[in-house]
């Protein structure tokens, strides 16, 4: 990219970013990476772009698996953040001190999060579905001042309790001194609104008592939960009418820190800067989605995936967001569906794996609801198949943008994601993100051509480039993480190709890449194929040791009432091989109940290659179903 600085530049006056922008270059030290800085005379508040909004529509409008709903105005939205900053600078909290939520995706986490973003401080958010040691391992880190939890929350028609989990984690986390309970359980099944609601706080502060006994309405039937140090009810907390101040701050101030998965050890803490958050974001939003003012903006997704970060940018456009909060196939797989409809969601925000699961439950929204107004689908989390994009527009709708998008926690936005100019091609992403100058390069770092698939990296710095991690003060650990295997470039870990329409594809992590007699293959290329097949419900691909090579063994769950007889497998071999090569062909093919998934539920593929060669996996609490691995442990079928 030929002139960067000016690129933002102009992006930042095109989007309306309120800043004081200074006299200073819009980048400094471009020929450093990392150690690029953007807009250093700047001074600007996230949380005062995303509010600038004030008005009776509605900001957000929060819908549960139970049928709950709630609505909240923009002007609503201002009023209860100017109160939650109130009641946070109250607690001592101030730019630098971090603020952190273990949290459903409920207005109240993103009301937090604009609280705390007004002040300075520094938002990290764990979803409720985090295991202690999980959420210990992410916030033990980064001694946040503040917490604020929700009583407990529901997933798949069950009510689970949060209270427990957090008071273990407060006795090990000393840096908390309040935390702030959002009744969540309570309220809900009292049949209340929660945002400003004294009864229902009343119901929170009801959920444990002095003596640690858990109330009957928010946890029937379960056992009595320590009280939380501390603690005070969302509704109580501030000073309602407090006035609306914004800090402005450096452009690179801290707002966010993110996590990485946390597989391979403990998570990196990922510190994110207000102003290149805010910039690829507006980025995003307006020119490469087309989210326009008064748009109903839908993402499903939890507050610990970026994807929730992504979607509160959405405010600063002035659209109106959509918080589901529950299971995706709960009571059914049209709940989603359903909502679109009502709500008449015109951008619908989603995973790959969540719209392959869609159509093997044989749901075909078409049939079932209306959506005139929808126009665009999002799919990230991993590839998105051909077969699938044949599915949204067969079975959802013929006339909308079906826009993969790419990129990371580590740059909480991406690389490469949709145009509502460009038409859509089958298994491609559409373009490459504006500003963002991406190359695919070989092993000895040179640009490959178009089709040739290999290492995805980025030549020129970029605004939402992390700060660096959370207490890696001389910066080893950042560096080592992007910059080691190609110096001076962005290397992201994507293994992926350009394509002739000037689309991506992108054939799997490169960490999962198998080897097989010397020939890279992205384990992409063979999920989709093989879960084309109607009995194979999803699956897993790595590499095994063998005889000094690698061979491919398939991993695969299976519809009830399928088995995995020779015919099934010569029909999983023979899909392969028709579509890729021989050598993506799988030497062995082996049956288990369940895949084991992060927590943002991601395949866990090294996980996985480390059981199946007596390797530890050294956190499983990054896991939501960590147990799952024993179906990989001492397979008699592959030891021959």
């Amino acid at each position: 990219m030929a002139e960067p600085g000016a690129f933002w530049s102009e992006l930042a006056r095109f989007a309306g970013v309120v800043a004081d922008w200074g006299d200073g270059p819009a980048l400094e030290h471009r020929e450093r990476m990392p150690g690029a800085k953007w807009f250093p005379s700047a001074r600007l508040n996230f949380a005062e772009n995303l509010l600038q909004r004030d008005d009776d529509a509605p900001a957000l409008v929060a819908v549960d698996e139970r049928g709950a709903r709630r609505e909240v105005s923009f002007a609503q939205l201002r009023a209860e953040v100017a109160r939650v900053a109130a009641g946070l600078r109250d607690c001592g909290v101030g730019p630098g001190d971090r603020v952190a939520a273990f949290m459903p995706n409920l207005p109240e986490t993103l009301i937090a999060m604009l609280a705390t973003a007004s002040l300075g401080a520094t938002w990290s958010s764990c979803s409720p579905d985090f295991g202690i040691a999980g959420v210990l391992d992410r916030f033990g880190q980064i001694a946040p001042k503040v917490l604020f939890t929700a009583d407990g929350y529901f997933y798949a028609g069950k009510t689970l309790d949060s209270l427990g989990p957090m008071a273990a984690v407060l006795a090990q986390l000393p840096s908390v001194q309040r935390v702030v309970v959002v009744p969540f359980v309570a309220g809900t099944l009292a049949g209340r609104g929660l945002v400003g609601q004294a009864q229902a706080s009343a119901a929170a502060a009801a959920t444990t008592t002095a003596s640690g006994e858990a109330s009957a309405s928010a946890h029937a039937a379960k056992p009595a939960t320590p009280a939380l140090r501390d603690s005070m009810p969302f509704a109580d907390f501030g000073r309602p009418g407090a006035p609306l101040e914004f800090a402005r701050l450096p452009f690179d101030h801290p707002l966010y820190i993110l996590y990485s998965s946390g597989t391979t050890g403990m998570p990196k803490c990922i510190v994110h800067g207000a102003g290149g958050t805010l910039l690829q974001h507006r980025k995003e939003h307006l020119l490469h989605t087309d989210l326009r003012r008064g748009d109903r903006l839908f993402y499903f997704t939890t507050c610990g995936w970026m994807m929730w970060n992504w979607l509160a940018s959405g405010l600063a456009i002035g659209a109106t967001l959509l918080l589901y909060e529950g299971s995706p196939f709960h009571p059914d797989p049209g709940v989603l569906w359903r909502m679109a409809e009502v709500e008449q969601v015109d951008i619908f925000g989603t995973s790959a794996k969540y719209l392959a699961s869609l159509e093997k439950a044989e749901y075909r929204p078409r049939e079932q609801v209306r959506l005139p107004r929808l126009r665009t689908v999002l799919s990230t989390g991993s590839p998105l198949s051909p077969e699938s994009f044949e599915f949204v527009y067969r079975d959802i709708k013929p006339d909308l943008q079906l826009a993969s998008i790419s990129g990371g926690t580590d740059i909480v936005s991406c690389f490469c994601l949709g145009n509502p100019a460009l038409p859509v091609w089958h298994g491609e992403i559409q373009c490459l993100g504006l500003g963002m100058d991406v190359r695919i390069l070989d092993a000895a770092g040179q640009p490959l051509p178009p089709d040739e698939k290999g290492e995805l990296t980025c030549a020129t710095p970029f605004p939402s480039m992390p700060i660096g991690f959370w207490n890696d003060a001389d910066g080893q650990r950042y560096r080592a993480a992007y910059f080691e295997r190609f110096p001076g470039r962005w290397h992201h870990g994507d293994y992926a190709a350009l394509t002739v329409h000037g689309g991506v594809v992108i054939h799997g992590r490169s960490d999962a890449v198998l080897n097989p007699g010397g020939v890279r293959i992205g384990t992409a290329e063979i999920y989709r194929q093989v879960e084309t097949l109607p009995e194979v419900l999803e699956s897993l691909c790595i590499g095994q040791d063998w005889q000094g090579d690698v061979r491919v063994v398939l991993f695969v769950r299976l519809r009830d009432g399928a088995a995995l007889d020779d015919a099934l497998q010569k029909r999983i071999r023979d899909t392969i091989r028709a579509s890729t090569t021989p050598r993506h062909v799988p030497a062995k093919i082996v049956a288990v109940p369940e895949i084991p998934r992060t927590l943002s539920g991601k395949i866990v593929e090294l996980a996985v290659r480390n059981v199946v060669h007596g390797r530890p996996v050294e956190n499983t609490d990054a896991l939501a179903n960590p147990l799952a691995l024993e179906h990989f442990r001492n397979r008699p079928e592959l030891v021959s």
